[in-house]
């Protein structure tokens, strides 16, 4: 069996080569929409009987928030000297996951790719290749689902700290008689809700494509040829 290099691009036509090329796509784009992120809102604190005050929220990927400062130490707001604040919570693990998980399908489905376009014939002469290749394939669409329901968990934990209620129970001085908090500058999270359902829609795709792959492995021929025996039955006895 020969195992040089021999361009063909016909896998990438039918299901199998397709599906991996839409697979590296949705993993860029699963990563890139919420790697990098940066937001702000603006915290409006309605003072009674004092000139009111606003504070400027940041949270960044990967969404530390406990190391996110919202008050400096001994700031003076509403004629009251308030104590060093941070947010609260941490989502970090969950969308460092969902990161990794995307960095990895993406290089796994160049890899793949290589493969299918250039050693194709050893790909399908060797029983290794596609039971190895099921396998990974179907280990990343069970990683795209632990991720992504993980990550969606994380992103609404950022929402629910960097929002109204999050930052009145966070800020002693909102929860203050005459004092009242209110978020009136919130920042886009588009790309974070867009990033979750990529990470569903990689989930799909791989649970797709690993049919795809199993076709090509030694379990689904042998499946075949033992159903193509049984609808043949028994040879006639001859007379």
């Amino acid at each position: 069996m020969q195992t040089g290099f021999r361009l063909n691009l016909t896998p990438v036509k039918e299901p199998l080569g397709f599906v991996k090329v839409v697979e590296w796509i949705t993993a860029v784009l699963a990563f890139a929409t919420c790697g990098g992120y940066t937001g702000r809102n603006v915290l409006s604190i309605i003072c009674d009987g004092s000139a009111n005050e606003t504070l400027s929220v940041t949270f960044t990927y990967p969404f530390r928030l406990s190391r996110e400062r919202l008050l400096e130490s001994n700031a003076t707001l509403c004629n009251r000297t308030v104590a060093e604040t941070h947010l609260v919570g941490d989502s970090s693990s969950s969308v460092e996951f969902f990161v990794a998980v995307a960095v990895l399908a993406f290089l796994y489905s160049m890899v793949a790719l290589l493969v299918y376009l250039g050693y194709m014939h050893v790909y399908r002469d060797s029983d290794f290749g596609a039971m190895f290749d099921f396998v990974l394939t179907a280990a990343f669409a069970f990683l795209w689902l632990v991720c992504s329901s993980a990550w969606a968990r994380g992103l609404q934990t950022v929402k629910d700290a960097t929002g109204t209620a999050g930052l009145e129970s966070t800020l002693a001085l909102c929860r203050d008689g005459g004092v009242k908090c209110e978020v009136t500058e919130y920042a886009s999270m588009r790309s974070l809700n867009i990033s979750v359902v990529f990470g569903y829609l990689n989930l799909l795709l791989w649970v797709a494509n690993a049919w795809f792959v199993y076709k090509e492995t030694r379990w689904h021929s042998q499946k075949v040829s033992a159903q193509q025996a049984a609808g043949r039955g028994p040879a006639p006895a001859h007379i």
